[in-house]
């Protein structure tokens, strides 16, 4: 980039700054760092007036990369101020899909057509040219740093799926990396910006205390059993191709999550998402974890398929438990959390039919001034919450509690809340704005990457507080 380029670029990116700013949204702030998250939703979009004010790239449009195109693009909730200039993948395949979803969506705005990369430093040898400002990263989790850190060093934001990494060694040197070059790194915990969350973490749990102290957590994902994934064998990776991006087959490909040099298996996969609220309920990161889990069914991975873990955090009220479990061989249940205090419960999922509600114990304090404040809906009730059966029940056995439903609803596709809250710090240049900056992804790192560490020894882990630092 000679001078005249280096001057264009950085008016450009002041003029986004100045706008932004001058519109009210650096009023809106988010979580900051650790796991003391504001009250605060930053998930409003920053108004530029621009429509095209923002250059995104995307490295890995397979089906997550594919769910973020969705969730930034879809018709009628798209977020604005997006042009995506660049799609990089590997595969053929899933660039195809990639480019042929971006040209069309560019086609109905009057934007040009996609460039296509399948190495991704090509495509940053091409930034300054694309003109990027940031870039989502889909890939493996093995990949995350090398890609997010790359990007970063070349002056550009990044948005990382989750997990941070499957190593912290290279989760820390991620964390490093975006604070040498002060870019703007997002890692996908997605629920972090989900406005449900939020208001029911932040708003019913933390700052009114409906729940009172709350001692106990609970999460599951479980899922039925399932084939691996294939492909359409005319457009698979070719011997060469395969072995020069990493891979020795194919199937180790496209079920990389199954492998540890490229993923850490469902609980990592699954339930770093729920493992990660838990800390921000109890304000801290956990003290120990045990675990037990095996290779019980699909004896072909290397992954454990069925973990079950009960983590100890401790904070200024004392002691509180989690129990997480994934499952891959039953659906029952679902995937939800649920936080138990001495008052009340919060059952929540990111499907509401799941959860989206709070459970009040027949001791509590009166609910009804929260409906007023809009922090609840009316309570709602069943015949089978205010009368009982024929059946006799032992004495012991009360019934079911009615159920106060929570007032906010997500409006959108699950990811495009967090999609959204990163770009708007972009625009900001604010890493203040993040729900969920690189210091958060690493603390969920350390405690989900302990679970298989445990499952393995068959000892409870013990952490100390430094680990959770970088």
């Amino acid at each position: 980039m000679d001078k005249k380029e280096k001057g264009t670029k950085m008016d450009r990116r002041g003029f986004l700054t100045r706008t932004a700013a001058a519109a009210g949204a650096g009023a809106i702030l988010a979580g900051g760092l650790s796991n003391a998250v504001s009250d605060t939703a930053a998930t409003t979009p920053a108004k530029t007036g621009k429509v095209d004010d923002l250059n995104v790239g995307i490295i890995g449009v397979g089906a997550q990369g594919h769910v973020l195109l969705t969730s930034c693009l879809k018709a009628g909730q798209s977020i604005p101020g997006l042009r995506f200039k660049a799609v990089c993948d590997i595969w053929k395949f899933n660039r195809d899909k990639g480019v042929n979803t971006l040209n069309a969506y560019n086609k109905t705005k009057g934007f040009g057509a996609v460039a296509e990369y399948s190495d991704y430093k090509d495509m940053l040898a091409d930034k300054d040219k694309l003109d990027l400002d940031a870039v989502i990263v889909a890939t493996p989790d093995w990949l995350h740093a090398e890609h997010a850190i790359a990007c970063m060093k070349e002056g550009l934001h990044v948005y990382c799926e989750k997990e941070m990494s499957n190593s912290l060694d290279l989760a820390r040197d991620m964390v490093l990396s975006a604070r040498e070059t002060g870019q703007l790194l997002q890692i996908g915990h997605q629920r972090r910006s989900n406005p449900r969350y939020r208001h029911a973490v932040n708003q019913c749990v933390l700052d009114s205390r409906l729940l009172g102290r709350v001692m106990q957590g609970y999460g599951q994902w479980n899922r039925a059993v399932s084939d691996d994934i294939g492909w359409p064998q005319k457009h698979a990776l070719t011997a060469a191709e395969l072995a020069s991006s990493g891979y020795d087959t194919m199937s180790r490909f496209r079920n990389w999550r199954w492998y540890k040099r490229y993923g850490g298996g469902p609980i990592v996969d699954l339930g770093s998402h729920q493992i990660d609220i838990f800390a921000w309920v109890f304000k801290s990161n956990p003290k120990s974890v045990v675990a037990s889990g095996g290779i019980d069914y699909y004896k072909h991975h290397e992954w454990y398929d069925n973990v079950m873990c009960l983590f100890e955090y401790e904070n200024d009220e004392g002691m509180a438990r989690a129990f997480y479990q994934v499952q891959t061989t039953t659906r029952h249940g679902g995937f939800h959390e649920a936080f138990m205090g001495e008052h009340g419960t919060l059952v929540i999922s990111e499907v509401p039919r799941d959860g989206n509600w709070l459970e009040k114990e027949i001791n509590a304090p009166d609910w009804n001034k929260w409906v007023k404040k809009g922090y609840l809906k009316e309570m709602s009730t069943t015949a089978s919450d205010t009368k009982t059966s024929n059946v006799m029940l032992d004495v012991r056995v009360s019934p079911a509690p009615p159920k106060w439903p929570l007032p906010i609803e997500l409006g959108s596709l699950p990811h495009q809340p967090h999609l959204h809250n990163f770009f708007d710090a972009v625009r900001n240049n604010d890493k203040k704005m993040l729900n969920c900056p690189a210091e958060i992804g690493y603390e969920t790192a350390v405690a989900v990457l302990a679970v298989n560490d445990a499952v393995k020894s068959q000892k409870k882990i013990e952490f100390t507080h430094d680990q959770f630092e970088v």
